[in-house]
């Protein structure tokens, strides 16, 4: 599980802005404290003549889309291409990936979202990074604080591993599928390929190219 998990077997980095910050570290969790800052650093090194550098520390591509009711809050950045639909809500200190859609009533809060994910129905992400052609269904979350407050632990059937991280949601592989109403509990690691049914209760590491059906029944796809 320990070898699934590193950034290297989740994510193509050549999909994403972010890809200097996230080959800094070999965990993708190990960079969710130092998305603010690497916004701020690479904002001011875009060029002029395809970004508008908005007030707040945030840029925006202007190939972008962003609906007039959406509510942008920096640092962040908004690659080209990519649609911010109406009542999208951007905390702050979220990438939003080349061709990605943020959709209405979404939530993000330090995020990075890859190229070409969507997450384009009544989504919270928070605390998360979603892979090349992520899709989250309509109204699936991603919970990034336990109930009882204590630190996260990605957890695997035979492997536990200690993040020391209080908020962490999801890391959601390249072209994993979550289904419709679905919650992402604190400390889900998803691997690519991987689809989640709808109305599913997730936790802990799932493998890439498998179904999960529910918990204790994962298969293989063929």
């Amino acid at each position: 599980m320990m070898e699934a998990i590193k950034i290297r077997n989740l994510y193509d980095l050549r999909e994403t802005i972010a890809a200097p910050l996230l080959e800094q570290a070999e965990y993708p969790w190990e960079v969710l404290g130092r998305i603010r800052d690497f916004i701020i650093a690479l904002g001011n090194t875009l060029p002029a003549e395809r970004f508008e550098k908005r007030d707040g520390d945030i840029w925006v591509a202007k190939s972008a889309k962003v609906a007039p009711t959406a509510c942008l809050n920096g640092p962040c950045i908004v690659d080209e291409d990519a649609e911010i639909r109406h009542c999208a809500f951007v905390r702050g200190s979220a990438i939003i990936g080349k061709g990605a859609v943020v959709g209405n009533s979404t939530e993000l809060k330090n995020v990075i979202l890859f190229n070409q994910v969507q997450v384009p129905h009544y989504n919270y992400v928070g605390d998360s990074i979603l892979g090349f052609k992520a899709h989250m269904g309509a109204g699936s979350i991603t919970s990034n604080v336990k109930s009882d407050k204590t630190l996260v632990v990605v957890k695997s059937r035979d492997v536990q591993f200690e993040t020391g991280l209080k908020k962490f949601g999801a890391m959601l592989g390249d072209r994993v599928e979550v289904g419709c109403n679905s919650v992402l509990n604190p400390g889900t690691v998803v691997g690519r390929n991987t689809n989640i049914y709808p109305l599913s209760r997730v936790r802990g590491y799932i493998p890439a190219d498998s179904i999960f059906k529910e918990e204790g029944n994962i298969v293989e796809k063929k």
